[in-house]
């Protein structure tokens, strides 16, 4: 091999890539200046423009809480919305994200409370109004940093007209629907027991409610029978409970017919104030033993007790003679609750203090008063934790004050204890300890809840509507209407909805929109269209604080002010506010429709958001406000364990922003199974910046390389094979991407453009054309079709990138369509599904499996230093299979290596040439190329010189620089 000497730099004749579009994005600097960019430019308003008389595609914003800044669950949600609604509307439709905020409730109270509390100061003091205006002023501001937070995201949306649960419009809206339901005489004033929140004075409703670990006193109570089968007349039921403090509540004992229950004698005894030998008691036979264990005795059988003996006994209340109010009989009564798996067999009933409880108390009533047994559910417990009347002995009556079951702190109080003791005095204390279980705990305040009977306003999930239907009937419908994503949410709401108890609406603190009904002493509600008119108006005028306002009775009642109707004091769950966003934002706004094709929350907005609007759609419109719901999980750190400033574990967005870029989070969030719970750390993001880093060369080196592209087509029938097999995939991915984009699996579609980028462009495509395209004659159809063929998917690969990776492509489009307003005003190109070729497709996988086994020798090559380019090679390819020949005989298959000659041989190779395990039909002998390197290409041929111009180079590097000469750039 011989080389001649160079007479021109021909690194100036070649088309090699140009562009300003750097290896590096700098995305914590760029990305500000691009947000920038698109509010000076009033992106939202063309994207609304250039939409308008396209089908609405309507994803609906569930309301984040403006009480801090954005955390991981944020910005994981807003971009999952930002990609659907971005997808859509590069898709033919008028996609219009209204961002939302909740802005009532007691977290938000809670903070002006605190506030309140270091200057000494007592709320209740404050005019009422003044108070919500300093929540309405606290919402306000973080409603303001949410809103750069998540621009900088890169969410695009109506951020100048969000809407927000305390407009004056919506809380009119709000105060509506109640009025609505209300109409239909399916709210009531009711007696329940409830969750409720001692630390913070309000009813919780089960989605304001999270389960911790807790340590709970637990005790064994005797109940001596009092009345029944005479044979049991000298014995006692043993239960079980682990809130001792509700025993003054009790007013029944539960048994289960399905449970084997025996009498039992106390043989013998080792403790200090439990059951001693001689008396008898009655257990499950299954709990026996272990209650004996617990009590430290030994038990003896002495008969059977059956379902028959238990029915009308009735028991003494452990209780009896303590300041005189427990001389009532105690029922034993059915409960398909009870079980024999722990405790006794027998379950303590307090109707006050348990939903269950309260059930199986109700479920008897009917037949407890044809025995005479008052079926009255006491109020054992105040607002604040203490014991009341209701709980003579340990009520306001005891000396030193009533016991209380939870401090203003969450912690516990003496009202165990004293109910110990008590028992103890009585000798009915079995025996005690103490559990460790998870619990109802306020998610606020993080301490916990107890269950107490209060009046409370409620919505019938059973009461007919007078069609036939019922609230729990609309709703069960409504979801198997919908579309789940994925597939498991439709069992998981639809299970909460058939088990769910009627809907508790009522809170009592300030904040929020309030139940704006008139009632009577019976809890009867108004019903009166002139009085609910002049309350929406005020509402519509001046907000929710006209309810409070002084002389906001007279005003409302007007001429019926004289009559005995009682203003309602209470607030709203905020969830019944949240519940009415569909309303007053996809109704009211003539940009949007109802219902919505798709909530997107997180997965516990089942018993949250999703929830509540799907009960109060079903109320008032008899359907859900939704045609399909998607949800995603949590976001763990690397070791899968949950988020936490005390470990020190959690991953701030803005903190990745900073270093990273948005669009590195964004990625992330693309390359999840976002609908379970995901993982992020350093190691998860640097991967994320690694892939980054390769697609965003690749749009670099497309780039380069198109700022030689002059536009000119070449009809797809005549292009070269190669560039046919590069449509056939850009058309088979435009059908992946819209089905990916359809289905919300983003993952999939990622990981396809990514492999498509990095395996089939970079790696094959890129690397076998760069020498046509750099060295090709101006004239070339091989290199005009190459061009083209890099257009397309250029304008392909940067419009579907678009939604998930809104900055980078921005970018990538602008560099190359300077004059353009942005990638974001595109739709996705309409490619032809006739590009698809299965056969020619099928044909290449063949090639390029020939090729791989060419390759990996070429690789043992250059790491042993027998060569330093592929193109110094020109290897012998034996190939056994016809087939394979058959593919690779009527191509350039040298050009197709990157190698200056290739045999193909008929044959098996020789025992040490090289083999790849995969494909043993095939095998590689390296072999020295020979001829002369171009000075031009570095293609080592036997044909350099043979132009006497240009002496150095091949034949075809002398007739590209022939024309280009011509064309006067040399």
């Amino acid at each position: 091999m011989t080389e001649t000497t160079q007479t021109l730099d021909y690194s100036a004749t070649l088309y090699l890539p140009q562009t300003e579009f750097p290896m590096r994005g700098g995305l914590p600097q760029k990305e500000p200046e691009t947000v920038a960019r698109w509010q000076a430019n009033g992106l939202y308003k063309q994207l609304r423009a250039s939409a308008a008389g396209r089908p609405k595609f309507v994803l609906h914003d569930g309301p984040p809480y403006a009480n801090g800044n954005i955390h991981i669950g944020h910005a994981l949600n807003k971009i999952l919305k930002d990609v659907i609604t971005r997808s859509f509307q590069m898709r033919g439709y008028d996609s219009n994200y209204v961002p939302g905020w909740d802005c009532h409730g007691l977290p938000i109270e809670w903070k002006i409370e605190e506030k309140y509390r270091e200057k000494g100061l007592d709320k209740d003091k404050v005019p009422v109004n003044e108070f919500r205006q300093e929540c309405r002023d606290f919402a306000a501001g973080w409603i303001a940093v949410q809103t750069e937070e998540f621009k900088r995201l890169g969410i695009e949306g109506d951020f100048e007209h969000p809407y927000t649960t305390m407009a004056f419009h919506s809380e009119a809206r709000i105060a509506g629907e109640l009025l609505k339901i209300a109409r239909t005489g399916q709210l009531y004033r009711g007696s329940k027991p409830i969750m409720w929140s001692v630390v913070e004075r309000t009813a919780l409703a089960e989605a304001e409610v999270e389960y911790q670990d807790y340590e709970s006193d637990t005790i064994w109570v005797k109940f001596p029978v009092s009345g029944g089968a005479a044979a049991l007349a000298d014995a006692s039921v043993v239960i079980w409970t682990t809130t001792p403090w509700t025993i003054p509540g009790n007013r029944a004992i539960s048994f289960s017919p399905r449970i084997a229950y025996g009498l039992y004698e106390v043989t013998a005894a080792a403790n200090d104030f439990g059951p001693q030998p001689g008396e008898k008691l009655i257990f499950a036979d299954a709990l026996a033993a272990d209650c004996a264990t617990k009590a430290k005795i030994e038990l003896k059988r002495i008969n059977d007790v059956k379902a028959s003996d238990l029915e009308g006994m009735t028991s003494d209340h452990p209780f009896k003679g303590l300041g005189g109010g427990y001389d009532f009989a105690v029922p034993l009564i059915s409960g398909d609750h009870v079980t024999d798996d722990a405790g006794t067999g027998f379950v303590h009933t307090a109707p006050g203090h348990g939903r269950e409880d309260f059930e199986a108390w109700m479920d008897a009533a009917p037949a407890l008063r044809a025995r005479g047994i008052s079926t009255d559910i006491p109020f054992t417990v105040d607002d604040a934790g203490y014991y009341t009347k209701d709980v003579p002995g340990l009520g306001p009556d005891r000396e030193g004050g009533p016991a209380r079951v939870i401090d203003d702190k969450g912690k516990k109080g003496d009202a165990n204890d004293s109910v110990i003791k008590a028992l103890i005095g009585f000798g009915l204390l079995f025996a005690r300890g103490r559990l460790k279980h998870t619990y109802p705990h306020s998610w606020r305040s993080k301490k916990p809840v107890i269950f107490r009977n209060t009046p409370q306003w409620f919505v019938y999930m059973d009461e007919d509507f007078g069609d036939g239907s019922t609230l729990r009937s609309r709703a069960l419908k409504a979801i198997d209407d919908t579309r789940f994503v994925p597939a498991a949410g439709q069992n998981r709401l639809r299970a909460m909805i058939e088990t769910r108890p009627d809907w508790v609406l009522s809170r009592q603190r300030a904040w929020g929109v309030p139940i704006s009904v008139f009632a009577d002493a019976d809890g009867k509600v108004l019903v009166d269209d002139e009085v609910n008119a002049r309350i929406l108006e005020a509402f519509e005028a001046e907000g929710a604080d006209a309810w409070f306002a002084e002389g906001a009775r007279e005003r409302f009642l007007g001429s019926r002010a004289n009559e005995p109707w009682v203003q309602v004091r209470d607030i709203l769950d905020v969830w019944f506010d949240s519940g009415s966003t569909h309303v007053f934002t996809l109704e009211d706004r003539p940009d949007l429709k109802w219902p919505a094709d798709v909530y997107l929350e997180g997965s516990d907005q089942h018993r949250g958001w999703f929830h509540s609007s799907l009960l109060e759609s079903c109320a008032t419109r008899g359907r859900a406000p939704y045609n399909a719901v998607i949800t995603h999980g949590f976001t763990m750190d690397e070791k899968g364990e949950k988020m936490s400033k005390s470990r020190g574990n959690v991953v701030a967005p803005q903190d990745v922003m900073a270093k990273s870029g948005a669009d590195i989070l964004r990625l992330w969030v693309m390359t999840t199974d976002y609908w379970d719970d995901q993982r992020l750390g350093n190691s998860v993001i640097q991967t994320n910046i690694d892939s980054y880093r390769k697609l965003r060369n690749t749009i670099r080196w497309m780039l380069g390389t198109l700022a030689h592209d002059d536009g000119s087509d070449v009809p797809v029938a005549e292009m070269p094979e190669l560039e046919r097999l590069m449509l056939s995939r850009v058309a088979e991915l435009d059908a992946l991407v819209r089905k990916g984009y359809d289905d919300f699996d983003f993952k999939r579609i990622t990981r396809a453009l990514i492999d498509f980028a990095n395996i089939e462009l970079s790696a094959f495509y890129f690397d076998v054309r760069k020498d046509a395209l750099y060295c090709d004659a101006p004239s070339s159809k091989r290199r005009k079709a190459s061009l083209q063929v890099i257009r397309t998917v250029f304008d392909c690969l940067v419009t579907w990138m678009a939604p998930m990776l809104p900055f980078t492509t921005e970018e990538a489009w602008l560099s190359r369509n300077p004059e353009a307003d942005s990638v974001h005003l595109q739709q996705f190109p309409e490619i032809p599904a006739e590009w698809i070729d299965e056969k020619l497709a099928a044909k290449w996988k063949k090639i390029r499996t020939v090729r791989r086994v060419v390759t990996g020798a070429l690789e043992v090559e250059r790491r042993e230093k027998r060569i330093g380019s592929s193109l110094e090679a020109a290897p012998v390819v034996h190939i056994t299979d016809p087939e394979l020949i058959a593919a690779v005989k009527d191509t350039d298959f040298a050009e197709i290596c990157i190698t200056s000659g290739i045999t193909i041989v008929a044959s098996d190779g020789p025992a040490d040439a090289f083999r790849l395990e995969d494909v043993a039909t095939v095998s590689v002998v390296p072999v020295e190329a020979t001829g002369t390197k171009c000075a031009r290409s570095w293609r080592i041929t036997d044909d350099v010189g043979s132009d006497p111009d240009f002496p150095d180079v091949s034949a075809r590097d002398a007739a590209a620089l022939h024309e280009l000469k011509a064309l006067g750039r040399i």
